[in-house]
């Protein structure tokens, strides 16, 4: 097999940086436990810098994403091993921290569903499962498609994107390597340089930190700017354990600034609906009227307060900022 400009018509890792011996890390297997942990966690201190670098390519990101979702698309992960799994664990945590349909972000990983608990042999190598798996969610134009491979090599990623392009959905690339393919194959590229690992080639290590970071940032700030957080509260929480149910009424409690017991009653009037609690709270409306408030606003908490709050109080408010009496 010659492997000097590709493998298995793959293009070749050899000089990637995420490839390469760290000189860092020689020796590592001669090393104490302790040294070992020094090493590693030095490695680890570069990842949040590396993604400092990329926020502007990320921000490009956030605001591609929140215009699809506005439009009705939906943003999907495609990944393979490491990058899959950690798409996989971002998209799954989404419904439940900001109330959205499972629909809205989903990953694919290749291999499918075995593959996030079992290695899947030769799943990665397949530029047209891809495409294929891309074609069976039924992707479409109003979509937003963030293909996930450290090295910016992996067929199953790269033919998926492909097809993302001929599909007219905007494509956004996450990888470790600027010189790759995906890197030059996106709309948007976040190229976090994360240098090579502590034990060469090993990219669940650092690229998979900075994988994880970025798709936290991604999803993250694309919910911020629909409106499912009010301040920096869940206030779409999904109060599905006793945990959540009291988290909700302390969200509750803070943000309407009422007691406990009152917290507790308008949860209970909403069946544990807490945007529409708290609209409630804080307008003084009936239900059906904050229903529709946060209807028109399109589930944006703030926005509805926005709304329901009379003319002559927004009138004053900006006489206060302006320091008139």
């Amino acid at each position: 097999m010659r492997c000097n400009e590709t493998c298995h018509g793959a293009p070749v890792l050899k000089h990637s940086k995420t490839e390469q011996r760290n000189g860092h890390s020689r020796g590592l297997d001669q090393k104490s436990t302790l040294d070992i942990l020094r090493i590693l966690n030095r490695e680890d201190a570069h990842v949040a810098s590396a993604v400092r670098r990329e926020l502007p390519r990320i921000a490009r990101a956030v605001d591609t994403i929140v215009q699809a979702f506005r439009k009705g698309g939906r943003l999907f992960y495609l990944g393979a091993g490491t990058s899959g799994r950690l798409a996989v664990l971002d998209a799954a945590e989404i419904p439940p921290t900001f109330g959205t349909l499972p629909s809205m972000v989903q990953a694919i990983i290749a291999g499918g569903k075995r593959a996030m608990l079992h290695a899947v042999e030769g799943a990665e190598d397949s530029a047209a499962n891809g495409a294929r798996d891309l074609a069976k969610a039924k992707l479409t134009r109003r979509d937003v498609v963030v293909g996930i491979a450290a090295s910016g090599t992996t067929p199953y990623v790269l033919g998926g994107l492909r097809f993302a392009r001929r599909s007219g959905a905007a494509t956004i690339g996450l990888t470790s390597n600027p010189d790759s393919p995906l890197a030059r194959q996106v709309q948007i590229a976040i190229v976090p340089k994360t240098g090579p690992e502590a034990i060469a080639g090993s990219t669940r290590m650092k690229a998979g930190t900075a994988q994880k970071m970025v798709l936290n940032m991604l999803s993250t700030a694309s919910m911020v700017r629909l409106g499912r957080v009010y301040g920096n509260q869940m206030i779409y929480v999904i109060a599905t354990n006793e945990k959540l149910r009291c988290r909700s009424g302390w969200i509750l409690e803070e943000t309407a600034g009422v007691s406990a017991s009152t917290a507790e009653h308008a949860l209970r009037q909403t069946r544990h609906d807490l945007p529409l609690a708290l609209v409630m709270l804080k307008t003084g409306a009936t239900a059906a009227q904050a229903r529709q408030l946060l209807r028109k606003s399109g589930g944006n908490v703030r926005q509805a307060l926005e709304a329901a709050r009379p003319r002559g109080a927004d009138s004053r408010r900006r006489k206060r900022s302006l320091g008139e009496n």
